[in-house]
């Protein structure tokens, strides 16, 4: 009887050991890792945030010079710096194919993950499709389909699409429910600079 309590004593001693050795963070605890990462990243930058209602009242822009970000139902933070083209008739249709120019920033690890600024003979391609119930992007080629191996187009870099035209510079805050797939997975927001979404004609 001794020895079978001393055997349940160790079994029990074993397993407290492994579970204080358990590091693995909660989704809701990356969670609010994310929200402190987003909400550092706007602080340091002088972010103004302004509502969508501020936003549609002047005309669907941001104004730059005050630094104003949209923030939108989807959670992806929005500065539009060059709206693109002058003619109305500009924008993305359906099954138009996109190229991008970007910069990805990582708001946990406060680093440059990825960029195709500097690479000009690299430039992110994708198809972009939209019905009257979803819109979506499928990756052709570039950087990121390399680094990431997803097709899926981040569903944050479509968000500024009904808003823009043809050339058009936007900086974006995106969360990771509307980040690519290895964003979704480890829950990392990113900041994203892209330069130009230029329609390929």
């Amino acid at each position: 009887m001794k020895k079978l309590l001393l055997l349940f004593f160790i079994l029990l001693a074993v397993g407290f050991s492994f579970q204080a050795c358990d590091d693995t963070k909660t989704y809701a605890e990356m969670l609010e890792e994310e929200d402190d990462a987003i909400a550092d990243f706007i602080n340091k930058e002088g972010i103004k945030v302004i509502s969508q209602t501020e936003f549609f009242d002047n005309d669907s822009v941001t104004d730059v010079e005050k630094n104003e970000f949209v923030q939108l139902s989807s959670g992806v933070y929005m500065q539009i710096v060059d709206k693109g083209s002058d003619n109305p008739a500009d924008t993305v249709k359906n099954n138009d194919l996109v190229l991008v120019r970007f910069m990805e920033y990582s708001l946990l690890d406060k680093d440059t993950t990825l960029s195709n600024l500097t690479l000009p003979y690299l430039v992110d391609e994708f198809k972009y499709t939209a019905s009257s119930s979803s819109i979506a992007g499928i990756f052709i080629q570039g950087l990121m389909y390399m680094a990431y191996g997803y097709t899926a187009v981040p569903a944050g870099w479509l968000v500024p699409l009904p808003y823009v035209r043809d050339k058009a510079h936007v900086r974006l805050i995106v969360p990771s429910k509307m980040g690519h797939q290895s964003a979704m997975q480890y829950v990392y927001p990113y900041y994203y600079d892209i330069t130009k979404y230029q329609i390929y004609k």
